[in-house]
């Protein structure tokens, strides 16, 4: 019986990836069942659920050891993904005249914490601060890298944060930006929340020819005069006709513009910016550094709210492809997880020329259609219906 129409699907976009020349048959066979699995509604991250959501032939022990031991080559096949990935986006930057926006954040696959009689816990996990729940949640803890456009998003880099290590997240933001090597012919803005721009972070990308777009904490010290004070003292100084309005999409904000010197940087732009309905106090202040000075307060605005997608991402994988959904305890295994659960995303995404959400919708409804014609033609080719029910994991 041939393939199901939607395996082939897979099939060639791995093709089109180049991974023939590294990957054995098997390896891609079990890749195509993977990301199969994985869009398909339901999934919760189990082995079992592979085998039965994309009518895997092998039993869940092949696939584990798919994961923990099996000899194929991750790196290499994130490496193929973001080649793929770097050409779709900078062709349509290029195309459409758009900036390039690089994303970093921070994200936690939170796990329950295993008692201490377990003999088998899951490896790389720590007590990790989650800002959401406000409180210490136990799990791993991701630094994700993604690049994007206006019109589109992929995720594109990740890395494992390990508090032994002695690396922080900024060492591995550092280490994902630096991956993307190469002249750019569209300008290139970094865009972090106020966690990341240290230093080294902001010196790191403008070495690389890249901008940053970041927000600040309140207490960074700006120097207006040569004098130097924490931005939000400094706000108390400014009045409302100091400031001008600046509409972003729907909402609109007073905003003062500094030009001029922070801690390591001598000359940059920083607004400090407030909800239009909201009174103009420290609390609600918000500021954003731009090391693009050419920029408009306007831009700078817009530009920063694009780095929303990276939280709709985080929302969108582990709700529809269960990018924290992993039972698989060694380290290696949870990393080979979210390989091929990035490789599901760009999967679906390069689909639907959208968003994951888009992509997902698509290639489930492409799936019910592609069971629904495989019965069909099994039916007209007279093969017994234990025998189709068998392959459809029905029997």
């Amino acid at each position: 019986m041939n393939r199901l129409a939607h395996h082939q699907g897979i099939h060639k976009f791995l093709m089109t990836l180049g991974l023939a020349l590294y990957f054995s048959k098997p390896v891609i066979k079990h890749l195509v069942h993977l990301v199969d699995a994985l869009t398909t509604k339901g999934f919760s991250g189990t082995l079992t659920d592979v085998r039965y959501w994309s009518f895997h032939p092998n039993h869940r022990t092949t696939l584990s050891h798919f994961f923990t031991k099996s000899p194929w080559n991750e790196e290499k096949l994130l490496e193929k993904l973001q080649e793929w990935v770097l050409r779709q986006i900078e062709r349509l930057a290029k195309r459409t005249n758009q900036p390039l926006f690089l994303s970093i954040d921070d994200t936690i696959c939170q796990k329950t914490k295993p008692s201490s009689r377990a003999t088998h816990a899951i490896q790389g996990c720590d007590w990790h601060f989650s800002h959401s729940d406000h409180q210490l949640v136990w799990g791993h803890s991701l630094v994700w890298l993604m690049v994007h456009t206006f019109t589109q998003a992929f995720p594109f880099a990740f890395r494992l944060y390990d508090k032994t290590s002695g690396r922080s997240k900024i060492d591995l933001a550092i280490e994902m930006l630096s991956s993307l090597k190469g002249k750019r012919a569209q300008p290139v803005y970094v865009l972090v929340d106020s966690w990341y721009p240290s230093q080294a972070l902001i010196e790191a990308c403008l070495k690389q020819g890249f901008h940053v777009i970041a927000m600040l904490k309140t207490n960074r010290i700006l120097y207006p005069k040569g004098i130097a004070i924490q931005a939000k003292e400094f706000a108390r100084y400014i009045e409302p006709n100091d400031t001008r309005l600046v509409t972003v999409g729907n909402e609109r904000y007073r905003v003062y513009r500094y030009e001029g010197a922070l801690n390591g940087l001598d000359d940059a732009v920083v607004l400090l910016a407030w909800k239009a309905d909201q009174p103009m106090t420290p609390d609600h202040l918000h500021v954003i550094l731009s090391t693009d000075r050419e920029l408009s307060d306007e831009d700078i605005l817009r530009y920063y709210a694009q780095r929303w997608t990276i939280e709709c991402f985080f929302r969108q994988a582990k709700d529809q492809l269960k990018l924290d959904g992993y039972r698989v305890r060694h380290v290696r295994a949870v990393k080979r997880y979210w390989v091929v659960v990035l490789l599901a995303c760009v999967y679906s995404i390069a689909e639907s020329q959208q968003d994951i959400s888009s992509g997902l919708e698509l290639l489930r409804s492409r799936k019910g259609h592609s069971v629904v014609e495989f019965i069909y033609d099994a039916a007209k080719q007279d093969i017994p219906i234990d025998v189709i029910k068998k392959q459809l994991h029905v029997a």
